[in-house]
């Protein structure tokens, strides 16, 4: 790599060096440069305020760790070639560059896509433009390529991904109980028979560190209030989307009137796909919802009102969903209140949520002891490590007095 390096003031690990040539290209491409105005916790701020930081600040910080994992592993004596390094640092900076605004909100109502898909879509993209060069990167991140640790540490169990937004979430949220010893924990990974292991004096930073995951999960990205919130605006984007499908006419930014109006039985050109989503930010969406608030549509405007006014819904989490007679006496308390009896469903919803702070099905976190065998976690570790899902079922309504 060249020695030269572009240094960055990161609020959470201080002075972080990126060198330039590729990264620093792709950092300043416009695709990127996006990630700047998409927050990284949607509405959470709602409910923490300095939860302002972008996917720009997450990327950047995804991208430190892993320079620092590759060094440690190398001065461990795992062979990882320049090529190899760049290749996994470029995979992780640009692992949430197909995420759309307000974390997944679109993915649930405008687009057929998950963000991991857009990704991809964007990584060829850019392939194309820097001549093959993001070849192996693309390789790494979906799974292809024969050195498996270094997918695992883009997306597995213990990546850069998960070890950044925890701590950063925590720091600008200020919920302490999402703290984690990340640097401990990335001078104890080790590789064995090409996988990603921890060493045995590493055992008690993993456990802290799924403990506070499950905490960080519960505590801000499944809080109540945040996921009313973001379920407002998810209906408030169906509801715009059923008026558009209608011919409706609806003041809205012109990339996200794109999705908005488009037919969803017509196919979907990639490259007219990115073109509109690389202009599609937080800040469309926040425009969207101020024109909308005085919409003639009554469920429109009211929840848009909702939103940009911080009026939310109330959100109940019950350990089984709701009984139908339930729901139906929720209707019509609110049928009473706002007598809009044809748009209720867009009112008064239901769902789940489910999190477990380890799931051992697909990958296990395993432990290096100093005789070299290798087990599982669940094997070593003497504390609970959640490994059932919890799901928890909730019913979303409007607040009235009284």
């Amino acid at each position: 790599m060249n020695n030269r390096q572009k240094i960055f003031n990161d609020p959470v690990y201080g002075f972080v060096s990126v060198p330039r040539g590729i990264l620093l290209d792709l950092i300043d491409h416009p695709s990127f440069q996006r990630l700047r105005r998409i927050r990284q916790l949607g509405l959470t701020s709602f409910v923490y305020p300095g939860a302002l930081h972008t996917r720009f600040h997450h990327a950047l910080g995804a991208l430190h760790l892993m320079q620092e994992v590759l060094e440690t592993l190398r001065q461990k004596g795992t062979p990882i070639s320049d090529e190899e390094a760049e290749a996994a640092c470029i995979a992780i900076l640009l692992h949430d560059i197909g995420h759309g605004p307000f974390s997944h909100a679109l993915e649930h109502t405008l687009l057929e896509y998950q963000h991991e898909d857009i990704s991809i879509m964007f990584m060829e993209a850019l392939n194309k433009e820097f001549e093959g060069r993001l070849s192996l990167a693309i390789e790494i991140f979906r799974d292809t390529y024969h050195k498996k640790f270094l997918h695992q540490l883009v997306s597995g169990q213990l990546d850069m991904d998960r070890m950044d937004y925890l701590n950063r979430d925590s720091f600008f949220t200020g919920v302490s109980e999402g703290v984690i010893g990340y640097d401990r924990i990335l001078k104890m990974l080790a590789v064995h028979e090409g996988e990603l292991v921890v060493e045995e004096k590493g055992i008690y930073s993993i456990e802290k560190f799924l403990i506070a995951r499950r905490l960080m999960y519960w505590q801000v990205y499944l809080h109540k209030t945040g996921v009313a919130a973001e379920k407002m605006l998810i209906h408030t984007l169906r509801r715009a989307r059923t008026l558009a499908l209608r011919k409706t006419e609806l003041e809205v930014p012109r990339h996200l009137g794109w999705f908005l109006y488009r037919d969803p039985g017509e196919p979907m050109d990639t490259e007219e796909l990115l073109a509109h989503f690389t202009h599609l930010d937080d800040h469309d969406v926040t425009a969207a919802v101020k024109y909308w608030s005085e919409s003639p549509d009554p469920t429109l405007s009211f929840l848009s009102k909702g939103l940009l006014e911080r009026r939310l819904f109330r959100l109940e989490w019950h350990n089984k969903a709701a009984s139908e007679t339930y729901i139906q006496e929720i209707k019509d308390q609110v049928r009473q209140h706002v007598g809009m009896d044809d748009s209720l469903n867009d009112l008064v919803f239901t769902g789940s949520e489910s999190n477990r702070a380890y799931d051992d099905s697909k990958e296990q976190i395993r432990i290096l002891f100093k005789n070299g065998e290798v087990k599982p976690i669940d094997q070593c570790s003497d504390v609970p490590l959640y490994t059932q899902p919890v799901t928890k079922h909730y019913i979303c309504y409007p607040k009235f007095p009284g």
